[in-house]
């Protein structure tokens, strides 16, 4: 609920709103009422979720902007001053409030996570020794603490809330009662996928009760592009400054190399989680995201790269080399480009016909396609020279779960290329398989260790 000031300033702002569409163009009275009604309603739903009064209104300005083009200005051009008011404190005391106590918790939160990954020491399990079971682990000591941070922020409670916890207590359980062949495939194997699930169950932490909805899940995809971006930055502006440490540290003859490996670079790699989070929240849709603009840039570059790969297998008639090494690199390839195909439909206008951009993502998409038929004919092949193994059967399942992606967001692209079918068929179809690649992680952390006796 909102106190009778932001309230008042809420309703000046929608009345400004629609003076803005009466005087840019010719709009009946009864339209401009039901897009108000559309405001109003993601109004009502993004300040429920905890956002403050003029964070809330100009994101549902953007939204209600891919039902009308002079909405979408409207909130480009009221965007700078917001992102002002976000960054000295804004001029709303209570929307100022919320975003420094948002701020402390997930500050507080980030020093927890910091603090869990190095509780095990205290039991004598070190990273330089038991390897194994920080793979196993690192993504249990922070993602229930930000599945915290966003049940906290949304508000959550009850069955939900138990259900999320479920997750993470089963996680922890797979992941340490199992008994692991030390160095084994499946022990490999379920560091890189329980990341995975565990993700998705963040995801229904961060959607809360609209999860069944398409756009809440296109939400958390936006928000994991914006928090991969964050989330490298800080990474990068941790590294100079612990180049900056050990240089002025070196001068004096300390040598801080030690402190970096023990403390602050895992304590830092899981604090920076929270804190990423914090930012994307923070800065949600003020600006022009940052994602959508590096798939503008990427998208034709990873087209030709792909083409050409295909171009040389066609040429050389070689096959892939489907070590374990070069598949994940493969499978990373493909996530990448599923990844432009996404944030591209996020930021894109539903009503824009066809153009020139749409024609690079189909290509984009079937050499993809194909790239990824090449991968499941190598490992199709070696599994029947040489049989089954954990890495094998992981690999045919992750690339025959991206092939039907890739293969029926093809077939959607190319009707909407051709005037046969809405581009929303397409967000559609990647938000409601998002789920799919949740229960394949899950199945890999869970079951293959019994398939294949831990080894």
């Amino acid at each position: 609920m909102l106190d009778s000031d932001s309230a008042a300033h809420l309703e000046d702002e929608i009345g400004a709103w629609r003076d803005y569409l009466g005087k840019r163009q010719a709009i009946h009275t009864a339209d401009v009422d039901e897009l108000e009604d559309h405001l109003r309603a993601q109004l009502a739903q993004l300040i429920e979720a905890g956002l403050a009064a003029d964070e809330a209104f100009l994101i549902a300005v953007k939204r209600v902007g891919d039902l009308d083009a002079v909405s979408r200005e409207f909130a480009r051009e009221h965007s700078e001053r917001l992102w002002k008011q976000l960054v000295v404190g804004g001029t709303d005391a209570s929307g100022s409030s919320a975003a420094r106590k948002d701020g402390v918790v997930a500050i507080s939160l980030a020093v927890a996570a910091a603090a869990l990954i190095k509780l095990p020491a205290l039991f004598g399990i070190t990273m330089s020794e038991d390897a194994g079971f920080y793979g196993r682990n690192l993504s249990l000591f922070v993602l229930p603490v930000l599945a915290a941070y966003f049940a906290w922020k949304r508000g959550l409670e009850g069955a939900l809330v138990r259900r999320i916890a479920a997750v993470f207590v089963v996680a922890a359980v797979v992941a340490n009662a199992f008994p692991f062949v030390p160095g084994g495939s499946t022990e490999a194997l379920t560091a890189l996928h329980l990341p995975i699930a565990l993700w998705l169950t963040v995801g229904l932490a961060y959607a809360g009760h609209r999860w069944k909805d398409g756009a809440a899940r296109m939400d958390f995809i936006r928000f994991s592009g914006e928090f991969a971006i964050y989330y490298v930055l800080i990474a990068l502006g941790g590294g100079v400054l612990m180049a900056f440490m050990a240089m002025i540290f070196q001068a004096i003859g300390i040598d801080v190399e030690p402190f970096f490996e023990s403390w602050l670079l895992p304590c830092g790699a899981v604090g920076a989680v929270i804190i990423a989070s914090w930012l994307v929240e923070a800065k949600q849709a003020v600006i022009e995201n940052m994602a959508p603009v590096l798939t503008r840039l990427f998208t034709p570059l990873f087209a030709v790269a792909l083409i050409t790969f295909l171009g040389a297998v066609a040429w050389t008639g070689r096959g892939v080399d489907i070590s374990r090494d070069v598949l994940i690199a493969f499978d990373l390839l493909l996530a990448v480009v599923l990844a432009l195909l996404l944030y591209s439909a996020s930021a894109r206008d539903r009503q824009s016909p066809p153009g020139l951009f749409d024609v690079l993502q189909v290509a984009l998409v079937v050499s993809a396609l194909l790239a990824d038929a090449v991968a499941l004919w190598a490992i199709a092949a070696r599994i029947t020279e040489f049989g089954f193994t954990p890495n094998r059967v992981a690999a045919l399942g992750e690339n025959l779960v991206l092939l039907v992606n890739l293969g029926w967001s093809a077939v959607l692209y190319t009707r909407f290329l051709r005037n046969r079918g809405p581009f929303s068929a397409v967000e559609r179809w990647q938000t409601s398989y998002v789920p799919v690649y949740g229960i394949w992680a899950a199945i890999v952390v869970v079951v293959f260790p019994l398939l294949f006796g831990f080894s």
